[in-house]
């Protein structure tokens, strides 16, 4: 559908998910614009007791005074202008774009990391930049048109989160310009489309026949783990050193890789708390013989 004007935008729907979906909702609202209904994913169990916990767009919304749900098909049934989607985590039924226009704010420079973890998915491949799009929803994964895209370099030491909010930030000013001004005319998206799949566990254990380089940036998306005397050590912070000894071996703070070395800032052994990697090494005293596996 054709994305009205402008001045003919004040009512919109907004579906989206997680926490950085929440920057742009109260970027729309503090602009001005009305949003008859929120669409998010269903409630979660969480923590030890299983109590179910909305979503982070969910309570902010709810925070904000705004009706929200879960059914998705509730949209056909509200009187709006025009769809926002931020990370709302599933495909668009034809059915509703054919009576609603929507764009999406995505984390990736499309087609490149078409998917579910495009942040996660640039920094484990090590690409040097990523961007933005501001683009067209269809019924495809990620496949509508462009209205707006820009680049960022990424930092070699730059984590998930610090990536993620920068993005953010420029996705909301896409966004709130986009309405102010007009989305104008889209472009069709050039190149070989990839896909950026969930990160499993399975891929944020280390492995220490990887190159230094490699490890550095499963650690930086976050939830990376290895084994110590077998039991799960999480690593969330590391620096990537000029050193070489065989995969696994610890000396002080610095663990061997494949090639290079990383040193240890901050871990977390299983059942206790982050904290400093030295810490963690004075209590636990690692031997000649052990091995991060």
């Amino acid at each position: 559908m054709t994305i009205p004007p402008p001045a003919e935008i004040r009512r919109i729907a907004y579906l989206g998910t997680p926490e950085l979906a929440v920057p742009p909702l109260t970027a729309l609202v503090e602009a001005g614009y009305e949003i008859p209904l929120v669409v998010t994913r269903p409630d979660t169990r969480r923590g030890r007791g299983g109590d179910h916990q909305p979503s982070p767009v969910k309570a902010a919304a709810l925070a904000l005074g705004l009706r929200v749900s879960d059914d998705l098909s509730e949209l056909a049934h509200v009187d709006v202008d025009l769809g926002v989607v931020v990370a709302y985590g599933r495909i668009i039924p034809a059915s509703l774009l054919d009576r609603l226009p929507m764009v999406n704010i995505h984390f990736s420079l499309l087609p490149r990391w078409r998917g579910a973890a495009p942040v996660e998915r640039a920094i484990l491949a090590g690409d040097p930049t990523t961007g933005v799009c501001l683009m067209a929803v269809e019924e495809g994964l990620d496949t509508g048109a462009v209205y707006r895209r820009d680049e960022v370099a990424i930092d070699p030491d730059e984590t998930l989160d610090e990536l993620r909010g920068r993005l953010v930030d420029i996705g909301v000013a896409q966004l709130i310009e986009a309405m102010a001004d007009g989305l104008g005319r889209p472009t069709l998206q050039t190149g070989e489309p990839v896909h950026a799949a969930k990160i499993s566990a399975d891929e944020r254990r280390i492995d220490w026949s990887e190159p230094a380089v490699a490890v550095h940036r499963r650690v930086r998306v976050g939830g990376a783990w290895t084994t110590f005397r077998g039991k799960r050590l999480k690593i969330h912070r590391t620096t990537v050193v000029d050193h070489q000894g065989e995969a696994g071996e610890i000396v002080g703070l610095r663990v061997s890789a494949g090639e290079g070395s990383v040193d240890l800032i901050e871990v977390q052994p299983e059942g206790k708390a982050r904290q400093d990697a030295a810490a963690w090494r004075n209590g636990a005293q690692p031997t000649v013989d052990d091995r991060l596996i």
